[in-house]
């Protein structure tokens, strides 16, 4: 079965077992501080575990698609991916333990067809000090159910991931541990949870691979929690039957939950014998076309195939979802999605844009999530391609400015400003340094904080990135509306007239209002150009700068665009954006600005019309 196959036959299953199929939720989550994403199956479903009814009953199931950017460093080896799909379900104060572990294994090895003698668990091995015992019903009903399949499943106490490091399976196929691996709370282990949650032992279930996949002299002896290759975590079983009371102790829940959870691409991973999930049908179409592509193997070139492939599966989820990449939170996550698959991609030497080639593989295996889910999935490549095409041009421009310091060698100040106002990644500096023998300072990481500090402490709270001064309105909306400003007057230039000018604008939190002169309605067609190439300037975070100048220079030499030269003094501030000898706008302005243009966000015009003779107005808004 490939992974579709097992997401269609796990619902059905369910379903056959009483479950109500309920709706995927969003990946991408709204007002909630604590994260991000939807980072687990369970995370929708938290309410109803900790007491509110569910509006479709106490048996739930479904496949959510999640997404873990906290993960993105460990994508490469062979089970890690930032976005995974978790097959749950969940019983509400219904069925116990004795139900959920005999329908899993049944599913495992009845409907997916998992040889059983390769399924190992683990169990709580309890916590005297609470008074909180071993989990012997979990153990005591997957040794029935190996019992039936003909295994007689030997238990064994390890306690620790450490002592199994040390000691091995001994024999085993049921395994005890503590707090650290077998028990869920909100607060993490025992000792960690909050007073008055429900909370209680879990138990997990592995795939073995084989011994041939166990290194020993990195990760030790084979046993279920090893960090070896050999086993594989497919599922886990929350047994929520305890409740922290007032005074730190526990007692049990008259009214018992069911959390339950298992990887798609694991358990496909399992069903086809392979311990590299990114063999299985959901990931290994994309490296098949990255070897087209580059000409390379996948084997000689594993981790980059793999970074790729599980970056923009993540970014088309994403973008499919409505988001779009920019400097913060969510959108920025995207955006690092995007740029660390590009910079792989470089790293095989695919030069050209290659997302196109990529994406509509991507969409086409999960076509099958419904429309409500990816609600711009038609708009998603587009918006990919042209993260992609900018972040391309970030790079030609770094690479540029970076040869230009190379014969003096690089300081970690340099290497700050190569990122920070190029967009040119860290790493892909020290990568084209080592390639080049350019030489790096002695202390460049420390210079490289230094720099990483200074500009942490100009950005704080909700002023970041922000310039002082200028505005009656200093909020962070109100700034990056009068930046906007300045990308539309280049954009009506650009695209209507270039003798377009200023005739007064008004910027509030909530939009921005400018008054141009132009003695007609802009068309349509006009106004789509207008907004595409503001949002383009956007993508393509450029930097704004500024500097002070001798007006005479400043207008007549410059060239900078000012309608209103006559109200300033002998000395004049003009604020660039872009590079220096090719800049998208540059404007006599007293500031306040952004200092990059992919704090933005998204520009959209509201409403154009006229505001007196030959004088046009737009509002806009930024979303």
């Amino acid at each position: 079965m490939n992974a579709q196959e097992i997401r269609k036959a796990y619902l059905e299953f369910c379903k056959k077992n009483g479950h109500e199929v309920i709706e995927r939720a969003s990946l991408i989550l709204k007002d909630d501080p604590t994260t991000l994403f939807t980072g687990s199956g369970m995370q929708p479903l938290l309410p109803y575990l900790l007491g509110e009814k569910h509006p479709k009953g106490v048996r739930l199931t479904d496949s959510q698609t999640c997404l873990r950017a906290q993960d993105i460093d460990d994508v490469g080896d062979n089970r890690h991916t930032t976005f995974f799909e978790m097959l749950g379900n969940w019983s509400l104060g219904d069925y116990f333990k004795e139900q959920q572990i005999r329908q899993f294994f049944g599913f495992l090895t009845d409907v997916v067809g998992l040889d059983p003698s390769k399924i190992y668990v683990s169990c709580f091995i309890g916590n005297e000090k609470y008074n909180i015992p071993r989990d012997d019903e979990s153990a005591e009903i997957w040794r029935k159910v190996f019992a039936e399949k003909g295994i007689d499943a030997k238990i064994v106490e390890l306690d620790t991931a450490e002592n199994g490091d040390k000691l091995g399976l001994q024999g085993g196929r049921i395994f005890f541990y503590n707090d650290k691996e077998n028990w869920w709370s909100r607060g993490g282990g025992v000792e960690t949870t909050p007073i008055g949650d429900p909370c209680g032992p879990d138990s997990e279930v592995f795939y073995d691979f084989g011994e041939d996949k166990q290194y020993f002299e990195k990760y030790g002896k084979s046993h279920p929690a090893s960090d070896g290759a050999r086993f594989m975590e497919i599922g886990n079983q929350v047994f929520m039957q305890y409740k922290r009371n007032q005074d730190g102790t526990f007692s049990e829940l008259t009214k018992k939950n069911i959390d339950f959870g298992a990887g798609l691409e694991r358990i496909a991973a399992a069903a086809m014998d392979s311990f590299d999930v990114f063999e299985t049908s959901l990931l290994k179409p994309i490296i098949v076309k990255l070897e087209a592509i580059s000409g390379l193997s996948y084997a000689d070139h594993t981790e980059e195939m793999r970074v790729i492939a599980d970056h923009l599966r993540g970014a088309y989820l994403l973008s499919a979802q409505g988001l779009i990449p920019s400097n913060k939170q969510q959108g920025y996550a995207l955006r690092r999605l995007i740029r660390r698959a590009v910079m792989k991609a470089t790293n095989l030497g695919i030069d050209q844009d290659f997302l196109a080639q990529i994406v509509p593989i991507i969409a086409e295996n999960y076509q099958d999530l419904s429309d409500e889910i990816l609600t711009n999935r038609a708009d998603a490549l587009n918006v990919l391609i042209r993260e992609e095409q900018a972040f391309r041009r970030s790079i030609h421009r770094g690479l540029k400015e970076l040869h230009k310091l190379k014969d003096q060698g690089l300081t970690g100040k340099e290497l700050f400003m190569l990122q920070d106002t190029y967009g040119f990644p860290l790493e892909l500096s020290l990568e084209e340094a080592k390639q080049n023998q350019i030489n790096l300072s002695e202390n460049w990481q420390a210079e490289f904080q230094a720099s990483l500090n200074e500009q942490r402490e100009r950005s704080q709270t909700a002023s970041k990135g922000m310039f002082k001064g200028g505005l009656e309105d200093h909020g962070e909306a109100s700034v990056k509306y009068h930046t906007a400003t300045h990308l539309l007057l280049a954009a009506l230039q650009k695209i209507v007239n270039p003798n377009i000018a200023q005739a007064g604008s008004n910027i509030t939190s909530e939009r921005l209002r400018f008054d141009f002169n132009l003695d007609r309605k802009l068309t349509d067609e006009e106004k789509k150009q207008i907004e595409d190439q503001v949002n383009q300037w956007i993508e393509e975070d450029y930097p704004v700068s500024f500097a002070e100048y001798d007006k005479a220079y400043a207008r007549d030499v410059l060239k900078a665009h000012g309608s209103f030269w006559e109200k300033y003094g002998d000395v004049v501030k003009v604020y660039t954006i872009g590079a220096a000898e090719n800049p998208v706008s540059r404007e006599l302005c007293g500031g306040p600005h952004v200092e990059h243009t992919g704090v933005l966000g998204h520009f959209k015009i509201k409403k154009e019309e006229s505001s007196a003779a030959g004088i046009r107005r737009i509002k806009a808004i930024l979303d």
